[in-house]
């Protein structure tokens, strides 16, 4: 494994310092990012240079890890055997009862016409006493198309997943976007079928986007749909890109988080049934992170004819932020998976449990090593 940087990362557990390791999708690259002191930084207005920790409810705080110590190696898939952890999952018929009943009381109230897509969620917890650097390298080996990381502070807590979401991604005055909604299981190869309910979801999220973003940017244009696969599961994906004004990444990412793909439509109300309704803390889950404000040097020639003299290099600030989804809450000898669905007036309780079960073996996979 790469020996630098996790011997880094061992050191910040014992002294209690914050770091992040992560993993861009389709990418061996690993990097991790160390703050040397353990003071927690809040966001302010998105200027800011760093590795961001944003949470579902933007009037709480988003996170800033400082880039005090930046360390990348190149990570190699066969480098940690697969352990074999046994994780008990508590089926929980309370549980499952108040979900159902959670999901009823969206639907009634979307019939109602307060709004017409809610995304409701739920947390699991499961026993857990594994190591966490090989839980950490086994989602690596496992989630090679996911962003993959592990972020730890001591004075916020420790959190690890493998989302396929970008929520945006910034070179300059340019950014690039996804509409990202429905969920099936994967049979090998094989296309999935999409329902109704799953396209007309999946539309209501990319609809939503382009509204939100048409005010605040310079040109927008989208993509048509189609459907991907990140590990076990298929979604539906619209990508979106555009142009902002100078200055004007904040506004943009404001607009664009949450998303109805976490939240729902219209906004507001979704948002406020969301607090009122699901009686815990979504904390960290459905936030973002990510880099924020990278400066990075870009190539570029002023003239093709002669490009040998011509090259010259330019600085532009990149962002890479990508939507907290699939992820889990490391604790004291336990851990907690966060899952949610998108509900409509086609949902179907019982089917909306099942889909926050079939999310949730994400993370269990990582965490019995299978």
């Amino acid at each position: 494994m790469p020996q630098e940087l996790f011997d880094q990362v061992e050191i910040c557990l014992k002294e209690q310092l914050p770091f992040v390791l992560y993993r861009k999708p389709n990418n061996a690259e690993l990097i991790g990012i160390f703050q040397s002191n353990d003071e927690v930084h809040y966001v302010k207005d998105f200027t800011e240079t760093g590795f961001v920790f944003a949470p579902f409810n933007l009037n709480d705080n988003a996170i800033l890890l400082k880039m005090d110590v930046v360390i990348k190696a190149l990570y190699e898939q066969s480098e940690i055997n697969d352990f074999n952890q046994n994780v008990s999952v508590a089926y929980n018929e309370i549980e499952k009862l108040r979900y159902l009943n959670l999901v009823s009381s969206a639907i009634k109230t979307i019939d109602k016409g307060d709004f017409n897509k809610v995304v409701l969620s739920r947390k699991i917890e499961v026993e857990f006493k594994e190591d966490v650097l090989e839980v950490y390298q086994h989602l690596l080996n496992t989630y090679k198309k996911a962003f993959c990381y592990f972020w730890y502070h001591p004075k916020i807590g420790s959190w690890m997943g493998a989302t396929p979401e970008i929520l945006v991604k910034r070179k300059g005055s340019q950014f690039s976007t996804m509409s990202l909604a429905g969920t099936q299981n994967s049979h090998k190869s094989e296309m999935p079928k999409w329902s109704k309910k799953e396209l007309d979801e999946q539309q209501l999220v990319t609809d939503y986007i382009l509204n939100a973003l048409k005010e605040k940017t310079v040109s927008l244009k989208s993509s048509e749909r189609e459907s991907v696969r990140a590990g076990q599961l298929w979604h539906l994906r619209t990508e979106i890109k555009g142009t902002f004004s100078p200055n004007n990444f904040g506004t943009v990412l404001k607009a664009l988080h949450p998303t109805p793909a976490v939240c729902g439509t219209p906004l507001v109300s979704a948002k406020e049934f969301i607090l009122n309704n699901e009686m815990y803390d979504r904390s960290f889950y459905t936030g973002f992170l990510g880099e924020l404000n990278i400066q990075e040097e870009v190539s570029r020639n002023r003239n093709r004819k002669n490009q040998e003299n011509s090259a010259y290099r330019s600085v532009a600030k990149t962002s890479e932020l990508f939507v907290n989804l699939r992820c889990m809450q490391l604790l004291k000898n336990k851990a907690a998976i966060y899952v949610g669905g998108g509900i409509t007036k086609d949902s179907n309780p019982e089917s909306e449990w099942e889909e926050t079960t079939l999310k949730s073996m994400t993370m269990l996979r990582v965490l019995s090593g299978n």
